[in-house]
């Protein structure tokens, strides 16, 4: 069987595949429809955000790891099959020595991976889901989408930078006006210098920094400080002029 692979949150720059008008043509042409939401899924626990995901009832598989945004320690994905026998049908172990009485009671999750054997990993999962519940999740999920918003407004004071992509959850993606070299070097400062740490990406050859707000003990302070350090080494890389100039 064919396969597409959908994302919703790109690690890029977080963008958003439209599920609804692929979903229709995968199902019209029995291609397997699988969503990559790694890092946006935990954000659907949020209902204002769900739109974001129109179209998910056309997909086969869903998945989305709960270490990246939803206070889990790293690893643990979860996953949602529409028909878990397509899974089980092509990695089933039955062999004789394997064979109990309780077969069929509940699923075998052997049967659904290569390895024959699994970490309990769903056990950190139901932790965090009691301890901090529904409504403490989404505190946390939209505290983080607000400081991102609070970042991008800072970003969009300064007419010497710009915002490169629609700010929609936590990630921001900016750059200063000018060269790809100009952010290269903005950034080897920025890391160098120690205080913050920003990771880069490109887009249609459009080299920009990306910003992105995971920690739950980020606060308002910390972007106000990151934003700092950004504008002190910005104004260090603009006096230097363009590099190789």
């Amino acid at each position: 069987m064919s396969q597409v692979v959908a994302t919703l949150g790109t690690t890029c720059s977080c963008s958003f595949d439209a599920l609804d008008e692929m979903g229709p043509i995968c199902n019209q042409e029995d291609v397997w429809l699988h969503v990559d939401a790694a890092y946006a899924g935990a954000a659907f626990i949020c209902p204002e955000y769900r739109y974001l995901m129109a179209g998910v009832d056309k997909a086969d598989s869903f998945n989305f790891n709960p270490h990246k945004w939803m206070l889990v320690n790293f690893d643990c994905s979860a996953m949602w099959l529409k028909d878990p026998m397509d899974v089980v049908n092509s990695f089933n172990v039955d062999p004789l020595y394997l064979k109990h009485d309780h077969q069929g009671d509940a699923p075998d999750y052997r049967h659904w991976q290569i390895p024959l054997g699994r970490r309990f990993r769903a056990l950190k999962l139901w932790f965090v889901l009691r301890l901090y519940g529904v409504e403490g999740l989404q505190k946390h999920i939209r505290s983080q989408i607000a400081l991102a918003h609070e970042f991008e407004v800072l970003v969009g004071e300064d007419d010497r930078f710009e915002i490169i992509t629609e700010v929609v959850l936590g990630l921001v993606c900016f750059r200063l006006k000018g060269s790809n070299e100009r952010n290269e070097s903005l950034l080897k400062k920025i890391n160098g210098h120690g205080t913050i740490h920003l990771v880069p990406s490109k887009v249609r050859d459009t080299y920009f920094l990306r910003l992105a707000v995971c920690s739950r003990f980020t606060e308002s302070q910390d972007i106000r400080l990151a934003w700092r350090e950004i504008r002190t080494l910005a104004e260090d890389v603009l006096g230097e002029g363009e590099p190789g100039k």
